[in-house]
């Protein structure tokens, strides 16, 4: 489990006219500033924030009316927005991020929260001071942040949705060993691939076909475009690429809520990736467009499994789609294709997905099993039952049987 665990609790806010004035133009140059650094820095080869931060930020205080430290998160903001886009199309598509969304970013210096049930904010001119709009009952999820001096406050955004401001409030505290859960609880082993985005140890498949296909579409799209060479050919490129983007997470979205769905299915506290530490090693084939989605769809994974107290770690990698999660035996040979898997040793056949999705939460269960420090009941979550780190298996208590593959032992 990390030292620190990341929550957001939103809140409305209550605004009087002129408050609502002065935010919504602090909004309108905050994305000004964001689209001056992307023309100040889009073509560099090093988009971390301190360097878009040292080419951007003079520019934004000249042209805009931001404040210092908003001109700050600005550089910051576009830098990641950057990084993004370059993962995911590249330099060469020729398009750009831009900002259009009614939203501003907030942090401890630009924002404070007081006792009272109250948030100073940081506008183009002086501070505005409104209350949240708080549940009456003393119970109310934000109370658990508001009142609890472990938590502290972070990086927050501030939008706007159909006329009402929301303050998507973020907190951050540390949390020590003795608060895991993880030592006693069940793990969702999760695999990522190209020909399904996720497949978990319980056998759910999140099938990428139909995103491919779309992207496949939008690159046919564009390809025509570019053959204009027109002002407004440039234009339509980077309303494209705004919405490619936007059906992309909205896929990945909806596979992390599965995901953690399953989680809750099968009671896990914990859901366990592959590291994506040196993933253009180990899937060469795999484009930026899939690396940068396997990282937003961990990230939309970790945020989401908070919200219901489920931890989400990393494992090793190594061999997970050559080892059969029957009798441990590793070889190349037991995956012939992308999609079979059959041990050569013991013969057990599978999914090769599915048989890797094992592997990734039986490694985290299995972790320190040597170890004469360890005391946890960790087990692996699969279709219809769990494996203990010693490989015995449990099935579950509705009577679905047993697979075959499902049998565990210890390698």
């Amino acid at each position: 489990m990390p030292d620190e665990e990341y929550r957001t609790a939103v809140t409305r806010l209550e605004l009087s006219q002129s408050s609502r004035q002065l935010l919504e133009q602090t909004i309108s140059e905050w994305r000004r500033g964001c689209n001056i650094a992307v023309d100040a820095a889009w073509g560099i080869d090093d988009l971390s924030s301190r360097r878009v931060q040292s080419i951007a930020y003079d520019r934004i205080r000249e042209r805009t009316e931001l404040k210092s430290q908003h001109a700050v998160l600005a550089t910051h903001h576009a830098a990641e927005a950057m990084r993004s886009c370059v993962e995911q199309l590249g330099y060469r598509s020729g398009t750009s991020p831009t900002f259009s969304s009614p939203t501003i970013k907030y942090d401890p210096r630009t924002m404070t929260l007081f006792e009272d049930g109250t948030v100073s904010l940081t506008t183009l001119g002086s501070r505005v001071r409104c209350s949240l709009a708080l549940p009456e009952e003393s119970n109310g999820y934000q109370f658990t942040f508001l009142d609890d001096d472990a938590w502290s406050l972070k990086q927050s955004t501030l939008t706007i949705r159909g006329g009402t401001f929301y303050l998507h409030l973020g907190f951050r505290r540390a949390i020590s060993a003795s608060e895991s859960t993880a030592e006693d609880g069940a793990v969702l082993g999760v695999d990522l691939g190209l020909e399904n985005i996720a497949v978990t140890s319980t056998a759910r498949f999140f099938s990428g076909s139909e995103l491919r296909h779309r992207r496949r579409e939008f690159s046919r799209i564009r390809r025509r475009i570019r053959q204009t060479r027109t002002r407004s050919a440039y234009r339509t490129l980077s309303r494209l690429s705004g919405r490619e983007e936007r059906y992309a997470r909205d896929v990945l979205h909806s596979v992390a809520n599965g995901i953690v769905e399953e989680a809750l299915r099968y009671q896990c506290q914990v859901i366990a990736f592959e590291s994506l530490e040196g993933i253009r090693d180990r899937i060469p084939e795999a484009s930026f467009f899939h690396q940068w989605a396997f990282r937003q769809l961990q990230k939309f994974v970790q945020y989401k499994a908070e919200s219901h107290d489920i931890s989400v770690v990393t494992v090793d990698p190594a061999n997970t789609s050559l080892k059969c999660a029957d009798c441990g035996y590793s070889a190349s040979a037991n995956r012939p294709t992308r999609n079979h898997f059959q041990c050569e040793k013991c013969g057990t056949e599978a999914n090769a997905d599915y048989n890797a999705a094992k592997n990734v939460g039986l490694r985290y269960v299995r972790r320190g099993l040597q170890s004469s420090r360890r005391t946890g009941a960790s087990r692996c979550a699969l279709k219809s039952g769990t494996v203990t780190p010693n490989g015995n298996f449990a099935p579950y208590h509705d009577g679905f049987e047993a697979e075959f593959t499902d049998k565990v032992a210890i390698s």
